[in-house]
């Protein structure tokens, strides 16, 4: 069996933002020479999240315009009141219960597994920010 790990670092630039991380996923599962595993991508960050969805730029905005009025900022949130560091960002928190940290992915032959509509996004819901982190980490023969 056989790891490598990669951490990646984002500029998001946006308070709502998808970032399309494919392509570097993608140059990470070829840079491992690795034949058949399992690749795990995680967000290091309770604000921001991995999800794998379709590529297109009115559903981005729509996704957006969804989340915003899901959770709208404005709303009296508790945890505004009382922040960590300054950011009034419970709403990023209250829609990241419904989304996940991390994916894991097949890969065999060498090829990440993803379908044909299929690409993979860190999203950020607390930007914009200038250096978020995603983990890369992959195992396999």
């Amino acid at each position: 069996m056989h790891y490598r790990s990669e951490t990646l670092t984002l500029t998001t630039m946006a308070a709502i933002d998808r970032v399309d991380i494919t392509p570097s996923v993608r140059r990470f599962v070829e840079a491992s020479r690795l034949d058949n595993g399992l690749l795990t991508i995680i967000s290091k960050h309770t604000t921001a999240y991995i999800n794998i969805n379709e590529k297109e730029d009115r559903l981005t905005q729509d996704m957006r315009e969804f989340l915003q009025r899901w959770v709208p900022h404005d709303h009296d949130y508790g945890h505004n009141h009382d922040t960590v560091d300054g950011r009034p960002n419970a709403h990023a928190h209250l829609i990241g219960l419904c989304m996940s940290a991390s994916q894991s992915l097949p890969v065999i032959n060498g090829e990440l597994v993803l379908g044909t509509w299929q690409s993979v996004f860190f999203v950020e819901l607390d930007g914009p920010r200038t250096a978020r982190q995603v983990v890369l980490h992959i195992m396999g023969e």
